[in-house]
């Protein structure tokens, strides 16, 4: 699989880090409730199919990158800075 990094350029997938569903950048609010918090920690879904996921970029730049991938085919579909995504 091949990333393409927005300030490295196309890399091979072993230089990136998974880091989880891209659901990580919606946090709730520090005073919502318990189960708020419960559910944000511990309830992920397991999609078969298109997903936005985070990818540090350890071997390379260090950035943070959502990607938009496929995770039946592997297909990468675009790689943006996590610090460019709309919240």
């Amino acid at each position: 699989m091949r990333i393409t990094c927005p300030n490295c350029g196309e890399r091979d997938r072993r230089e990136f880090y998974y880091q989880g569903d891209a659901l990580a950048l919606d946090r709730p609010s520090q005073d919502a409730g318990l189960s708020v918090w419960d559910d944000y920690l511990h309830n992920r879904g397991n999609p078969a199919g298109d997903t936005k996921d985070l990818w540090f970029h350890e071997a390379g730049c260090g950035a943070w990158l959502v990607v938009d991938r496929n995770t039946v085919t592997h297909a990468v579909h675009k790689a943006v800075l996590a610090e460019k995504v709309k919240r």
